[in-house]
């Protein structure tokens, strides 16, 4: 796949892999969205990438919020037209003990890693469907496999989204719509920097965002990474 002209619309985009996609995307001559609740952020990255031949939006969304969504995505139709390729790669993770069991921590993991990108597709979906068209990029985990202690709530978020797109990706079949997984292992970004355990074959943001864009371009369905991880997930 061509990505030069394509309208890619990326939320989380503000630091991590979300950030590296952004500049990655903007070398390739794309029409770009880049979403965030850190709209300074998204203003300063907008700035820094300007002379990358792209034209770039920066909208302040927070995923959890449909209205905010919904706005969002209806600026982008109104400047680019329709959009050919979402990534959904908002995220947030959090480590917690059972003894400090909290309901509220698995409201905000489920809020942004699950229900911000369901809300995504809910308003995507009618467009993809009427023009037969689409490519929606989920971004999950090599941490959906199983349950790691401190870790429940975001581990079975990213199971989550891993069976969601699974499922979508079926249905979506017969009106020519992608979904592809990324399912990424330790990647060095502000979220991974709070880990406080061994994060082995831990890779930079730089690199990860390449193999999701050379992944993209291939349209490969499932995109999951370091091989190493990958194989330590499935034993």
């Amino acid at each position: 796949m061509i990505l030069t002209g394509k309208t890619i619309l990326i939320t989380g985009a503000s630091s991590g892999i979300g950030y590296c996609l952004t500049k990655a995307l903007a070398a390739e001559k794309c029409n770009l969205a880049i979403l965030s609740r850190k709209k300074n952020v998204l203003d300063n990255i907008a700035a820094e990438l300007k002379d990358y031949g792209s034209n770039i939006i920066p909208l302040q969304c927070d995923v959890r919020n449909k209205e905010e969504i919904k706005s969002a995505i209806q600026i982008v139709r109104r400047k680019f037209g329709e959009i050919d390729i979402a990534i959904l790669n908002s995220g947030v993770s959090g480590r917690s003990k059972v003894e400090n069991f909290k309901s509220t921590e698995a409201e905000n993991t489920f809020g942004v890693n699950v229900l911000g990108l369901i809300y995504c597709v809910e308003e995507l979906l009618p467009n993809f469907i009427i023009e037969k068209k689409g490519m929606i990029v989920g971004v999950s985990s090599l941490a959906d496999g199983r349950g790691f202690p401190k870790s429940g709530f975001y581990c079975a978020s990213k199971a989550a989204v891993t069976k969601f797109l699974e499922s979508l990706r079926v249905e979506l079949k017969k009106y020519n719509v992608k979904v592809i997984t990324v399912k990424p292992g330790f990647v060095k970004t502000p979220m991974t920097d709070k880990n406080d355990f061994n994060m082995p074959f831990l890779m930079p943001p730089e690199r990860a965002a390449q193999i999701i864009l050379n992944g993209v371009k291939k349209e490969k369905r499932l995109i999951q990474f370091p091989f190493p991880t990958v194989l330590g997930a499935k034993l």
